[in-house]
């Protein structure tokens, strides 16, 4: 059995080369830097869901029109990406923005602050007071 499948071989063969031709062949300025962070590939190698991000768009507006543009240019980064392989078919790329590298650092700060209440819970408590005894039983009677 293999360790990893066809699928995700294509899938990260995909990710290298579609970061290369987006940063080097696309003479679209609106593009700007863009990262392609995971490709999903369908099973039958017919669609590639692309996830990418960008600094540069910083609004839901301008996210739109990224991805807009990229879904527009997928023919040419298919053919692309046609000539820099010998598979059968190439997978049709389909763009979408990818919300996690912005929601990340804002999950960590929120997980961060939970902690940091929960200690200060706790360190607020008395040593001694222990609300369960051993049994279960809350107030210790039966």
């Amino acid at each position: 059995m293999r360790e990893f499948g066809r699928d995700l071989r294509v899938a990260d063969f995909i990710r290298d080369e579609l970061a290369d031709i987006i940063q080097r062949g696309m003479r679209d300025p609106r593009v700007g830097m863009v990262s392609v962070n995971e490709v999903k590939v369908s099973k039958d190698l017919s669609y590639a869901e692309v996830y990418v991000s960008s600094f540069t768009a910083d609004t839901p507006e301008s996210r739109e029109a990224l991805i807009d543009i990229l879904n527009r240019a997928s023919g040419y980064l298919r053919t692309e990406l046609a000539k820099r392989h010998r598979m059968r078919t190439t997978p049709k790329p389909r763009f979408y923005y990818d919300e996690l590298v912005e929601s990340g650092p804002r999950l960590e700060a929120l997980i961060d602050k939970a902690v940091r209440a929960d200690e200060e819970a706790s360190a607020g408590a008395p040593a001694g007071d222990h609300s369960r005894s051993e049994d279960g039983d809350t107030d210790g009677s039966a």
